[in-house]
């Protein structure tokens, strides 16, 4: 039986937008509406979408790196939007995030070494006289040498310095780890070799992922459930499988047909979306993808749909009032 680590229920991030000479709040970005999800041990979880969509600014407030709204973040029964600054930092020791940008989430005076026994000193996680040795052990369980541990982030390479950040985050023995485009920045070969690398690792120290991307290729590799965010709402969740062959949500179907094919021959047809995203600030009334889905109606421009369940058998989620509706005229059309 699946054993649950991770659970957000009603999750909301707004942003206040302050206007007129007192500076007044006049309105707010919502960058997370209302989100619901479950992670379960040992399993990796994935967010993707469009730019904005509010998939890192999910990952940053289940971190608490930015606080929340409103909503429950459960992390083993423990509600950490609950708790004090004091006991937030001690759980934090559990839950670590390995950021998008190596070099940027590095400090750039301090060597690899001192940035690992950092780590190691502030949640005191072996003695002082010990620090050094675990540091280069860490290195050396990401594929960096035991030599490279005096060298600043500056003398090694972004994908070298994504190990760095990788090893940084384990280095406190984390039950879940928040990957937050964890490999965008790097070379497409590089990219192979960190998700390799988190997978092994993951397999080795039982290790559960929320990993956050917009990059459906990277996402198929690495998941074994899928959420999929639109406008700050989720709008699917599924398991790898289902999710690419047999999308149920429009925006979904639309993303999917976007990747490329690595068949020349191969014949897929390409969904392109009218218009752009809605803005945040002003999001339209009943379900948000409704300016630019196909499958549009009356009653999607007023009703708000709500995430239920499809497909029982592999608990495949959608938020579309017209799911049953979209598959029986395409069935219908492929006879």
């Amino acid at each position: 039986m699946k054993k649950e680590l991770l659970k957000v229920n009603r999750l909301k991030q707004y942003y206040p937008i302050k206007g007129g000479f007192l500076g007044r709040t006049v309105n707010h970005v919502k960058a997370v509406d209302d989100i619901s999800f479950t992670i379960y041990e040992g399993e990796t979880v994935s967010i993707v979408g469009e730019s904005g969509c509010g998939k890192s600014t999910t990952g940053r407030a289940i971190m608490r790196l930015e606080e929340p709204t409103s909503g429950e973040v459960f992390f083993g029964g423990t509600n950490l939007l609950s708790l004090k600054k004091s006991e937030m930092l001690k759980k934090r020791k559990e839950v670590q995030m390995i950021f998008q940008d190596p070099y940027a989430s590095l400090n750039p005076r301090k060597t690899v070494a001192q940035t690992l026994e950092e780590a190691l000193e502030i949640q005191n996680v072996v003695p002082s006289s010990e620090r050094r040795a675990r540091a280069i052990e860490l290195m050396e369980m990401v594929g960096l040498a035991a030599y490279q541990a005096d060298r600043y982030p500056h003398e090694f390479s972004g994908g070298q310095r994504q190990r760095v950040g990788i090893a940084r985050a384990l280095s406190v023995n984390p039950k879940l780890v928040i990957c937050d485009e964890a490999v965008s920045a790097l070379d497409v070969s590089i990219q192979a070799q960190v998700l390799n690398l988190l997978k092994s690792l993951q397999r080795e120290l039982k290790l559960t992922y929320l990993f956050i991307s917009h990059d459906l290729g990277v996402v198929r590799h690495i998941s074994d459930r899928i959420i999929v965010m639109y406008l700050g709402r989720i709008v699917e969740i599924s398991d790898k499988a289902s999710l690419f062959n047999n999308p149920l949500h429009p925006y979904t179907r639309a993303l999917l047909s976007a990747i490329p094919s690595v068949n020349p021959d191969a014949k897929k047809e390409r969904i392109i979306l009218k218009g752009d995203i809605p803005s945040p600030i002003d999001p339209p009334a009943g379900c948000r993808f409704h300016t630019r889905c196909p499958y549009a109606t009356d009653r999607c421009k007023t009703e708000t749909p709500e995430l239920r369940t499809v497909n029982e058998n592999v608990e495949h989620q959608a938020a579309c009032h017209h799911v049953e509706e979209i598959q029986e005229k395409e069935l219908a059309a492929a006879k």
